[in-house]
């Protein structure tokens, strides 16, 4: 399956942990912080467009080390598609301003009708420092579809860009 999908994720970064401090160089992340992640825009696939609504979670274990759980439901065409993708992610914190971030993951896609399909991939990109509790992250996505039967999905990766707003508290 091919998705072409585009999101503008809006992370609201619960921090867990003691307020930061003039001393606290990972802030939002930290050890022991939570972002909760709320993501919507459209994707493609099935010659169809989608709307897409995410929601999901990340856990800092250390300072820069997340760990992550994201469920997305595409809407407004047919076959259905449900996606859950576990993750980790580390954000080198210790760089000024702009922060650097690579990512690995798993995916299983859920479509109405057809067989359930993995994928796995990574991602990198950057947080940039917008603010004193705020970020503005931009990277790219690439992801392979394992088992992928392409006269089923038209192609059997993909390569997205990816975009977010982090709101630290």
């Amino acid at each position: 399956m091919r998705s072409m999908f585009v999101s503008l994720a809006v992370a609201v970064a619960a921090v867990l942990a003691s307020p930061a401090g003039a001393a606290d160089v990972a802030g939002a992340f930290r050890q022991g912080s939570t972002q909760f992640v709320i993501s919507g825009g459209t994707g493609y696939a099935f010659k169809e467009t989608y709307f897409v609504v995410g929601l999901g979670a990340n856990y800092y274990v250390v300072d820069g080390l997340n760990v992550g759980l994201a469920f997305e439901w595409w809407s407004g065409s047919s076959p259905g598609i449900y996606k859950l993708t576990p993750s980790v992610q580390y954000v080198f914190h210790q760089v000024p301003t702009l922060k650097p971030y690579v990512g690995a993951f798993y995916r299983r896609t859920y479509v109405d009708g057809l067989a359930d399909i993995n994928s796995v991939g990574g991602r990198a990109g950057a947080y940039l420092q917008a603010g004193r509790n705020t970020y503005i992250g931009g990277g790219v996505v690439y992801e392979r579809y394992v088992s992928c039967n392409e006269s089923v999905y038209r192609s059997c990766s993909d390569t997205y860009p990816e975009l977010s707003i982090t709101f630290a508290f």
